[in-house]
């Protein structure tokens, strides 16, 4: 069978623009990294780029960056928290509590300084995006709308291809990264027979006046539909929202993107009964039909489809058959306030980013590593990064995202510039000291529960570690060859995890009895608690993929929870240190106690073997400096005999006593010394 001649000639169409493509790409401009959106994660991995030295560019398409919250949330009322004091001076710490700043060494650019609110205005971070990418003179290229990206082979690029991207003015780039921050922008539709008559909350009206007596309805669940039902509560008759799911409070579920309840007074109204109300149903069998007098009815696809006519008034109503129908009573306005989902329309075929699946679907389909499924080199950045901890953590705003960028620099630093993971070395007597710093201070794994958490590796004989901070879990098999570190004698990762049946739309999450506070009691802690896991050996690709579908990683060798605290401070001795030390102690089978150098001594006395703190710090003649006050609390603890207890009446009159405990001494034994009573003790 030929071909028709229209299908011919639109064959040959797309062969001259594909050939003109080509040809135009010979003249790209050429940056190593190209960034796709001047958003925080944009910005966020600029800094990184800029501060490694690397070549890169970011495209804008407004004259300014942040040019989504110069619309968004239309009430202008940010829910990300602006925490301002927390009563501690330490600035990893306080980043915790500080939802909307990005990850800067200029001290100035804190998002406090920009806004006093608990809440803040959208307003003022569009001044402080504008600020960041001034201040640190990014790279930014504004007014640059970027249309068309493709794929172009080529053996000498890193990844075996190059991106191509094309502007609005059909000026070609090229470029061996790409990094997609454009976030998720274009509003979800719903289409239904009616929903023309829907207004989008990207454009309806936020002039409570504008809704004197009506009675409005809201398509949607979200944090957008209750912030424009809060809007207009005061002047409405009623206002009732629907939506395919039940409510999920955040306080319930712990995700930061479900209702808050800054926005929540719909569930006031309703509770309360005040005309207001909530229903849930499938939107997609939902039918909208104006009357005569401009009114809105709500009814049912089957009632449509079992309609003889098309005419309003000739359609069955719910009611007509069901006279108590919820929504029965006609409507002035309806709203939709569905979200957003991704802009896929700019991609070629050849670049190969898909959609997620099942709710997934409004976001691109990438690895645990932020690396696009089909398509090596092609980077998913910021909110668009979602699927990877969809309604776990908070990978979807800022808080998160400013940690998963930084992940993504790393992987690229390693993969393309042979820098390895940042790392620091420490003798095996600081490990508990180093875990308990972090799981007190550190922001990232803080934010990012579950995703992304601290690796220690073990050296040979246990005798140090290297501490590996914010390492991304989902890969955590792959960890030698994206870091650039080699796994020999075991590891342990922390985590911070909330309590396995604690998180839910349906838990009651103020019960009695809600929290534990007894160290044996620690592995039932509901709130967020530092977990830390320990492997013998590196988890293998097959573990990780069989992990079951609650827990973020494979079944360890041993597990370790330090039991939740009300105040966030794992810091308590008998409660969080003691039981972490002696966990510690049993995977690495040595003794991680602090001896004074008395104890010491007589351990090199009396024992075939020191402990770790006695070799690296007492026989290199390292160690406490006595005094009186450590004397003092030794005696008081029963750790040391009181010395002074035998001193003659004479000494302690006259004032010359003379201390016999070592701890009061200003020296050390020499080393010769020791090893000559060592020696001494042998021979007896």
């Amino acid at each position: 069978m030929m071909p028709s001649p229209s299908k011919c000639v639109q064959e040959l169409l797309l062969i001259f623009a594909f050939s003109l493509a080509s040809c135009r790409a010979t003249d790209a401009l050429y940056h190593d990294y190209c960034v796709i959106g001047a958003g925080p994660a944009g910005l966020q991995m600029a800094y990184f780029l800029q501060h490694a030295g690397r070549d890169y560019v970011v495209f804008e398409r407004s004259h300014a960056p942040g040019s989504f919250f110069a619309l968004y949330p239309r009430h202008r009322k940010l829910i990300s928290v602006n925490k301002r004091y927390t009563g501690k001076s330490n600035s990893e710490f306080n980043l915790r509590h500080d939802w909307n700043s990005l990850l800067s060494h200029n001290r100035r650019l804190l998002f406090r300084h920009y806004s006093k609110d608990f809440f803040p205005d959208a307003d003022a971070m569009v001044r402080y995006l504008g600020d960041f990418a001034s201040m640190l003179d990014l790279q930014v290229r504004y007014n640059t709308s970027i249309t068309r990206v493709m794929l172009e082979k080529d053996i000498k690029a890193w990844n075996g291809h190059f991106f191509i991207l094309t502007d609005q003015n059909a000026q070609f780039y090229k470029c061996s990264v790409l990094l997609v921050a454009t976030g998720t922008w274009v509003p979800n539709k719903v289409n239904f027979p009616g929903s023309e008559y829907v207004e989008g909350y990207e454009s309806v009206s936020i002039d409570p006046e504008d809704f004197v007596g009506q009675s409005v309805l809201i398509l949607g669940r979200g944090n957008s539909a209750f912030e424009t039902a809060e809007n207009i509560l005061g002047v409405t008759n009623f206002v009732h929202m629907v939506g395919r799911s039940r409510v999920r409070l955040s306080w319930a579920t712990h995700y930061v993107g479900d209702l808050r309840a800054i926005n929540n007074g719909l569930l006031d109204t309703y509770q309360l009964k005040s005309l207001d109300g909530l229903l849930e149903g499938d939107l997609e069998d939902l039918v909208l039909v104006k009357d005569k007098k401009g009114k809105l009815h709500i009814t049912l696809r089957f009632y449509l489809e079992n309609s003889n006519s098309s005419e309003a008034e000739s359609i069955l109503l719910p009611q007509d058959e069901l006279d108590n129908f919820a929504t029965r009573a006609p409507y002035d306005r309806a709203i939709g306030c569905l979200g957003w989902k991704f802009d896929f329309s700019i991609f070629n075929k050849s670049v190969g980013l898909i959609q997620g699946k099942g709710s997934k679907k409004k976001y691109p389909l990438i690895k645990p590593s932020y690396e696009a499924k089909a398509t090596r080199g092609l980077f998913v950045l910021g909110t668009a990064s979602h699927s990877v901890d969809f309604r776990k953590s908070a990978g979807g705003f800022i808080h998160g995202f400013r940690y998963t960028a930084r992940v993504v620099h790393r992987l690229l630093e390693v993969r393309h510039h042979g820098v390895p993971w940042p790392s620091s070395l420490y003798p095996i007597m600081q490990l508990t000291n180093a875990i308990v710093k972090r799981v007190n201070e550190a922001s990232g794994l803080y934010q990012m529960f579950s995703v992304l958490a601290d690796v220690i590796l073990l050296k040979e004989n246990a005798t140090e570690f290297e501490y590996l901070e914010e390492y991304p879990v989902g890969v955590l098999q792959d960890l030698e060859w994206r870091t650039g570190k080699k796994v020999q004698n075991g590891l342990f990762v922390i985590v911070m995890e909330y309590g396995k049946n604690f998180s839910g739309p349906d838990k009651d999450v103020f019960y009695y009895n809600r929290a534990v506070g007894e160290a044996r009691h620690a592995w039932q802690s509901n709130f967020l608690h530092p977990v830390i896991y320990y492997y013998k050996r590196l988890p293998t690709e097959r573990e990780m993929r069989l992990c079951p579908p609650d827990w973020p990683l494979p079944r360890p060798d041993a597990i370790h929870h330090i039991v939740e605290d009300f105040l966030t401070d794992w810091t308590a001795p008998n409660a969080h240190i003691l039981p972490l030390r002696r966990f510690l102690e049993n995977c690495l089978e040595t003794d991680l106690r602090r001896f004074y150098a008395e104890s010491c001594f007589l351990f090199a006395l009396t024992r075939q073997k020191l402990p770790p703190f006695c070799q690296q710090g007492y026989m290199r003649m390292q160690g406490l400096m006595g005094n009186e006050r450590l004397s003092r609390h030794g005696v008081e603890a029963g750790l040391l005999e009181d010395y002074t207890a035998v001193d003659s009446p004479d000494e302690r009159e006259t004032g010359s006593t003379q201390s016999h405990n070592p701890l009061l001494e200003d020296h050390m034994i020499p080393n010769h010394q020791l090893q000559h009573l060592i020696s001494t003790k042998d021979e007896l």
